[in-house]
Parts: C-alpha cells; structure tokens; sequence
C-alpha cells in the first residue's frame, strides 16, 4: 500500500507548488481535481500535444505516480440534483446539466488513460436526496435504479475502453450511500468491470456504518480509498443526532470530519481488512478537518498512517508444519 495525496485540499495553488509542499513528507501518489474549472488540472487541456507527457515527468520528478483524477464535481450533474442545488457547478436546464457532466466524466477517462492513472473518483448524484428516508413513500429510491443503469452502462462502457476504473465515492447525498446500495449499483449494470468503489471511512461514519464490513462485502471492487477520519462528538450527539445541519465549524455540531488518527476509525483493522480483500493501492489523504491547518495535516497524517501501511500481502510458510498454509 502507499500513501497518496488528494491534491485538492490546495486547490488555490498550482499543481507543482503542492507537489513541493508535500514531496518532504513521504506522500507517494496523488489523485488529481480534474472536474472543470478545478485550478489544477484541465482534462481537455491535458488530452493536446505531449501535455500528458510532461505532467507525468514533472510527478515522477519528485518521486511520485498518479494513482486517481478526480471528478467529484461534474460527475454529481448526471443524476443530479440538476436544479438550483447544481448551479454552483454548472448553469443550465436538467438537459443541459446532465450532458455537461457525462461528457466531463468520459473526457476524465480519457485524461486518465493518458496520464496512466488508473481510476477515477467521482459521484453518481441523485436528484432527490429525500429518497433516502423509507417514510412516507417507500418504493422511491428504486425508482431511481432504472436511470442509474442507463446513464452509467454508456459511461461505464467508455471508461472499459480507455482501460481505466470509475470508482464511485461511496455518500450520504448520492445515490450510493451504503454497502447494500454498492452491491445493487453493481447488479444493476450486470456487475460492469469497470464500476467499483471509493472507500472515504468517514462517510461511512457518517450514517453508523461498519467500515470493516463494508470492505468485506465490495472486496475487489475497492479500487480507492480516502484517508479521512470522522468524530461523533460524544457531548452533541444528543443534540443534533447523526444528521445535524449547519457549519462544520459550529461547537455543538455533532459530527465533524477529522484527519487520520484523529477520529474514530481504527484504522488499524481498516487497513487489516484490504489487504485481507486483496487491496495493495492508496490511502488517499483528504483534508476536512476543520479543528487544524492543511499542513498541519500534511505532517500528523504522514507520521501516523506511513508506519500502518502493509507494504506487501502475506506469502505464506514453506516449513512441514505449514505447507498447506493454515
């Protein structure tokens, strides 16, 4: 496993200059913004002349690959929410939206096959968040499967052909928000190759999810994981409950995203089960936590994950006693 960097925690600075800022703490991999009008990567800008070339000299200058771009912005538009909710994004009918982010996500696949990063990490989005609450109208998150199939089978297709993974970020706001919502998603497009899973272990916090169990379940189709950890603040919980509205920075909020080792996932036994599912990738640092600085970050997050991660599966033992590897 290697520890990565999401370089979107700086998205006000160039690409190279978060590059140096990071390179002395021992990240490996980046995942890249590469959603339109991020600061740092423009995709059609990185599909003209020996672009992709360059970015890929510049990276392993400092001794780093590209292990994901990101399209978590534009890649929300194709499910929605594709009225008001999205103009910050993009400014358009539902028609128009919903076009704009399907062509961005194909052209991240296609920047991503040049840039030989393997995945990328992106939304589904869903129209009506709402849908998530069973009362009072209980058929209605089934009601979107049908489109998921549809508008994601075509994408997914595409992402095959350019060889590389559209790894879904598993959320509250999306239309993936679960482990049994992930394992549908993948009935509904016949189990596309193409289609796994970005594990963020605070999302799955967020709604009292089992990390270990849902890398157990999904396994191989783990293509990405955040490292980003999340705190339920003992003292608000009684307060706000685990879907308390309001600003981050809030003192009685009652859940707060932290970095590693600062929350409350064990990240010991997050790291355990993927190497245990077959995972040898990144651990892709996301800065959200709001009670510190990014650099702070930068420095605890390295210091604390680097001596967790397993560097190489277990081989097993040649001696008589455990020759058949029990």
């Amino acid at each position: 496993m290697k520890l990565g960097f999401f370089t979107a925690n700086f998205t006000e600075k160039p690409l190279e200059e978060v590059i140096k800022m990071i390179a002395p703490y021992g990240y490996e991999s980046l995942e890249i913004p590469a959603y339109e009008g991020n600061g740092q990567l423009e995709t059609a800008d990185v599909l003209k002349g020996d672009n992709a070339q360059q970015i890929k000299k510049m990276v392993a200058g400092y001794g780093m690959d590209i292990c994901a771009l990101s399209n978590h912005s534009d890649s929300f538009l194709i499910m929605g929410p594709t009225g008001k909710d999205t103009d910050f994004i993009y400014q358009g009918t539902a028609e128009e939206k919903i076009k704009h982010g399907t062509q961005s996500l194909i052209r991240t696949a296609q920047a991503a096959n040049a840039l030989e990063a393997p995945t990328v990490v992106g939304y589904p989005g869903v129209e009506n968040w709402g849908r998530f609450f069973f009362f009072p109208y209980g058929q209605g998150w089934a009601e979107y499967e049908q489109q998921f199939a549809e508008r994601f089978t075509p994408i997914l297709d595409k992402f095959q052909e350019y060889g590389v993974r559209f790894a879904i970020e598993i959320h509250p706001n999306s239309f993936v928000y679960d482990t049994l919502t992930a394992l549908r998603a993948l009935e509904l497009v016949d189990y596309h190759p193409a289609l796994g899973y970005n594990l963020d272990p605070a999302n799955v916090m967020y709604l009292g999810l089992s990390v270990e169990l849902m890398i157990d379940r999904l396994g191989e189709r783990i293509y990405h994981v955040h490292a980003k950890d999340a705190q339920m603040v003992k003292q608000n919980m009684p307060l706000g409950g685990a879907l308390m509205q309001g600003d981050m920075k809030r003192l009685d909020r009652s859940f707060r995203f932290r970095i590693p080792g600062w929350g409350q996932t064990h990240w010991k036994d997050v790291i355990t089960e993927l190497s245990m599912v077959g995972y040898q990738g990144v651990l892709s640092y996301e800065h959200e936590d709001v009670t510190m600085s990014r650099m702070d970050g930068v420095e605890k997050t390295a210091a604390y994950l680097k001596p967790l991660l397993i560097k190489a599966p277990y081989e097993g033992r040649t001696d008589k006693l455990f020759s058949d590897d029990k």
